[in-house]
């Protein structure tokens, strides 16, 4: 019998391929075992690149996190910061929820928040909405206060659709869509009130 041909792996691929397995059964569900079965090696292979499974989820953490910042500066860019510019994130956000469902789970549960690059991955995306809300005249704690109450709106959704929570038969984006109007309406309120 030959012996079986050496498999060269990088680091990419093995995420991407952990990116895969997440979305398909969850991130939780991503061991070293159905990775290694993925990928055609044996388990003890992937110690070669990574620090055991914490090592994995730690790098699919910054990798989802690096996804939906992408997808969500693309929402963002040539939009006016305001309204446009939040809706249009907002949408990219439950958009990357949807076909992402594992890596946005993943982004969500960082191993280590105290992990400088799993903090700053998660900074840009901070830093991008609040980018977006400038013009309501938010300082400071005032954008930050906004930027979780928004993503409290857009992860509130996000979540229980994934986990069939809406059960009647409105259309979700209408009403994903007017709680965020909502919540702006809110911010212009502020806005004008100050």
């Amino acid at each position: 019998m030959s012996p079986r041909p050496k498999v060269a792996l990088d680091k990419n691929e093995i995420i991407t391929a952990a990116a895969e397995l997440a979305n398909e059964f969850g991130s939780e569900n991503v061991t070293l075992a159905l990775l290694a079965k993925k990928l055609r090696i044996k388990p003890p292979s992937l110690y070669n690149h990574f620090d055991g499974l914490s090592g994995i989820k730690r790098e699919l953490a910054i990798f989802s996190l690096e996804k939906l910042y992408s997808g969500l500066a693309t929402a963002a860019a040539g939009r006016q910061p305001g309204e446009e510019a939040v809706l249009a994130v907002s949408e990219a956000y439950f958009s990357f929820s949807r076909q992402n469902p594992g890596l946005y789970e993943s982004a969500l549960s960082a191993p280590d928040p105290a992990d400088t690059e799993v903090y700053y991955a998660g900074k840009k995306i901070v830093e991008l909405v609040v980018s977006t809300i400038e013009p309501f005249g938010l300082k400071e704690d005032s954008a930050i206060h906004a930027v979780r109450g928004l993503r409290s709106i857009m992860h509130g959704f996000a979540s229980l659709e994934q986990k069939g929570g809406f059960g009647l038969s409105l259309d979700l984006d209408d009403s994903y869509k007017l709680a965020v109007k909502a919540f702006l309406a809110g911010l212009n309120a502020w806005y004008i009130s100050n």
